[in-house]
């Protein structure tokens, strides 16, 4: 049987399924239409004969056959892009699309500042930037890297550092303060409205302190639970409770009044932003590019 020339590209959406097992998550990285990913594979399983996918209503799988010709394909088609990334050395501006997942406080306090810059010094890259406070798989979901804070990042993941590490306070408004008191002690949160928040994991975090005897954690009261940094700081202002948060994200409303720090004496160091991507994967130009902004401008201090 020919090789007929679509099956090249229909290649690279099979390369895509078989990465994700996932159609939604293959498309976006495609930039195509689910129905179109699913119409293309339809026809290269036609034209070669054999099935290649075991397709159900909540997963994609490989068939034997849809294994033996990834296993023939994939080392290829990675040196063909290690190809073409290389091509961006001899630009005088760099081309490529980078997907970024993103921690919100991150993409306002870090990414903000930076991208005007990015976007006039290098026209032809596109960024693609998800703000999402939840942990996921960015090898998984097609994205070639995420931007957290230090302690959360993946321990199969390489990292670079991306702003020096901060201190996390807790802060309320005015009105709150006048009105249920302020807190002395970090135990006193147990008699307070908190805005309680889920890791990316979505246990519960207890807020962190410093005292004379080192770090400690005070599991506060939720009745309130956000899912979300900047809906938590919206429900400070308005008095909704204290919340506890990074202080770069908490300085700029401090400054004008309409928040104020308490418990500042127990405040606690928490690690900085960092950048991680797969090691096993080349670091496309245009996210170094990204990376050396960052670290040029130290928009958070480094």
């Amino acid at each position: 049987m020919a090789l007929h020339r679509s099956d090249v590209a229909v290649f690279t959406y099979f390369l895509a399924l078989a990465k994700h097992r996932s159609f939604r998550a293959a498309s976006t990285e495609l930039g195509i239409s689910t129905s179109a990913l699913s119409h293309a594979l339809k026809g290269l399983e036609e034209r070669v004969g054999v099935r290649l996918l075991n397709r159900t209503s909540r997963s994609v799988t490989l068939t034997a056959a849809g294994e033996e010709l990834l296993a023939g394909i994939a080392l290829p088609f990675d040196a063909i892009d290690r190809a073409r990334e290389s091509l961006n050395r001899y630009r005088d501006a760099p081309i490529g699309r980078v997907r970024l997942n993103v921690i919100t406080d991150a993409a306002v306090l870090l990414l903000a500042p930076v991208i005007p810059v990015f976007a006039e010094r290098y026209p032809d890259v596109q960024l693609d930037i998800v703000s999402n406070d939840r942990l996921i798989d960015i090898v998984a979901e097609g994205f070639d890297a995420g931007i957290r804070h230090g302690g959360t990042v993946p321990e199969d993941m390489v990292a670079q550092r991306l702003s020096k590490d901060f201190r996390w306070s807790v802060a309320a408004a005015p009105a709150y303060l006048e009105k249920f008191g302020i807190p002395r002690r970090p135990e006193d949160l147990c008699d307070h409205r908190c805005l309680s928040f889920r890791l990316g994991d979505d246990r519960m975090y207890d807020w962190e302190f410093t005292g004379p005897d080192g770090e400690f954690a005070v599991a506060v009261p939720n009745n309130l639970i956000v899912i979300g940094g900047r809906a938590n700081l919206a429900f400070a202002l308005t008095g909704g409770g204290l919340i506890y948060a990074a202080e770069p994200i908490l300085a700029p409303y401090v400054a004008r009044g309409e928040l104020r720090f308490v418990l500042q004496d127990w405040s606690s160091s928490g690690s900085g932003y960092q950048i991680y991507y797969p090691s096993r994967r080349q670091v496309p130009t245009a996210l170094k590019l990204l990376i050396a902004l960052v670290r040029e401008m130290k928009p958070l201090g480094l």
